[in-house]
């Protein structure tokens, strides 16, 4: 199940790597739905762009797998054409498969990303590829201020807590809400860590979420 408020109107969502929607019949009760939309039919890639190599829909769940006749060689994403992104809530399912350990994935927005791992090593945490790197840690909230330095606010939780938290191989649910310069990510509904961004030279406040 991957949804997003109804009321943000420029908006472009995707996936990343292993990212996933859960078959149906996996779905878990997430709470109130009122107000969003899904944004895959848990059929086809309509309306999706993915290199097809990796890409597929099986058992109701967007699928991206890499094997060792068609190893991945940089990080590949399948994108939604349906806008850009602004201030959104994004809420997704996603498993990680457990036969490879060293997977590695995320969902990308405003070249931020919401960290997601095979090991749990990162999952939770707001990392910046190819820009000013780890942002927030798992259990942590920071404001970046002008000039990109980083600034400790209060703890949101213990990481190790947290990483409790995630299920191992099975389904997780991530939940993220980008408003102005705040950013929140919630992994099975447990807050993991949260950005203030103020650094108006390193910070994005539209773009893709891939």
């Amino acid at each position: 199940m991957i949804l997003i408020r109804r009321s943000t109107i420029a908006w472009l969502a995707s996936l990343l790597c292993s990212l996933a929607a859960p078959p149906v019949s996996a779905q878990r009760a997430s709470g109130d739905t009122a107000g969003f939309d899904a944004i895959f039919d848990a059929t086809t890639l309509s309306d999706w762009d993915g290199d097809t190599a990796f890409w597929r829909v099986e058992h109701g769940a967007i699928v991206g797998e890499t094997t060792s006749e068609k190893p991945l060689k940089a990080n590949t994403f399948i994108i939604w054409r349906g806008g850009r992104t602004r201030d959104f809530e994004l809420t997704l399912e996603y498993r990680m498969s457990t036969r490879n350990p060293a997977g590695n994935s995320g969902v990308q927005f405003r070249s931020a990303q919401a960290d997601i791992d095979a090991a749990d090593a990162y999952t939770g945490q707001i990392y910046e590829e190819r820009g000013r790197g780890f942002l927030a840690r798992r259990g942590q909230a920071v404001r970046v201020t002008d000039g990109g330095q980083v600034t400790p606010l209060e703890p949101v939780g213990d990481p190790d807590v947290l990483k409790s938290f995630v299920k191992r191989g099975d389904w997780n649910q991530v939940r993220i809400v980008a408003q102005g310069a705040t950013i929140t990510q919630f992994v099975n509904g447990h807050l993991t860590s949260m950005l203030v961004d103020e650094d108006p030279r390193g910070r994005a406040l539209d773009g893709l979420l891939r």
